[in-house]
């Protein structure tokens, strides 16, 4: 984590799974000073009692407020855009809420790092964000699409801008994990479709990747990583196989299956061993840098059910109990 040393970093959403454990991890390095930017006091508050690194500082904001956000990113290096309204199906009934924090706050985002002089943002996706079915997922691709542009926005100034794009994070606040755990002692549990496949990346290896991130970006990229897939009836099995298996039904804007490089986008898409990167469609991107990268084949997608790495039940547990 040399390219931290001697640097302030914010991190928006910073009270969040990712935003604590991103945090944890770089205050083991010789960074400057660590900014917590959430709206939430109590969550803060509570972060205050459980880090009490000198370094550590928390500013309360939403990314809505542009103003709060161009006070906020004053002598700040690198901004990690981690706040956002993730929840699917609080998305879908509350639409315009997801549109003013996801996309309006991306711009927010954007505009305040390009006139405070930050040097780095990397903004965090999903996996939902392509092909997407739901308005989460919409807004995220939208929210994609802004800090891929912002680099041409960014025009002569130093802020470069780029976006890690992941799956389901294991046991991360609101995942399907915490919510099994916690009903398993009633002896039954709700599969939506036992089809149904995912993504799935430790929040330890999600941080190593942004951190991984923030050392290649050029600006415009879009990082992808090589992760495993999951069966949600496999994962049923790992917390509770001795529970009964209810099928209730696919909820409103859920996939059956999840992408995160459509067959499209993966006409430029480089490969690396551990990685992929999708490449900005701007005539100011230079290819060149990928040279050490590998072309997809035509007709090449990432997609959760046809995944070439798999998670047995055996090492779900291993990374519940985790």
């Amino acid at each position: 984590m040399s390219h931290l040393k001697q640097k302030t970093v914010l991190v928006t959403g910073g009270t969040g799974s990712f935003g604590k454990k991103f945090i944890s991890t770089i205050l083991k390095s010789e960074v400057k000073k660590v900014i917590v930017f959430s709206r939430d006091e109590l969550k803060q508050y509570e972060m205050a009692q459980e880090f009490t690194d000198s370094r550590l500082r928390f500013f309360i904001g939403d990314v809505r407020d542009k103003e709060r956000l161009f006070r906020a990113f004053e002598g700040v290096d690198i901004v990690i855009h981690a706040a956002a309204l993730k929840h699917v199906g609080v998305c879908e009934y509350n639409p315009f809420e997801a549109i003013k924090t996801n996309i309006h706050g991306a711009q927010n985002i954007i505009e305040a790092a390009i006139d405070r002089g930050v040097e780095k943002v990397i903004a965090l996706s999903t996996d939902k964000a392509a092909s997407p079915v739901n308005l989460y997922g919409a807004t995220k691709l939208a929210s994609d699409k802004l800090f891929v542009a912002a680099n041409s926005y960014a025009g002569t100034k130093k802020t470069r801008f780029s976006v890690v794009r992941y799956g389901n994070v294991v046991g991360s606040r609101g995942s399907v994990v915490p919510f099994f755990k916690s009903i398993k002692d009633t002896g039954i549990i709700p599969i939506t479709d036992e089809r149904m496949t995912r993504f799935w990346i430790t929040l330890t290896k999600g941080v190593q990747f942004v951190i991984d991130g923030l050392e290649r970006m050029k600006g415009g990229e879009i990082f992808v990583p090589k992760i495993p897939s999951m069966n949600v009836m496999d994962l049923a099995k790992a917390i509770a196989p001795n529970c009964k298996v209810e099928f209730n039904g696919i909820r409103p804007g859920e996939k059956l299956h999840e992408t995160m490089i459509t067959e499209d986008d993966a006409r430029r898409t480089v490969e690396y061993d551990d990685y992929y990167v999708i490449q900005p469609e701007f005539p100011w991107w230079d290819a060149a840098y990928t040279k050490d990268g590998k072309l997809l084949a035509e007709g090449f997608s990432y997609v959760s059910n046809t995944n070439d790495q798999w998670l047995s039940v055996e090492e779900l547990r291993k990374l519940v109990a985790e």
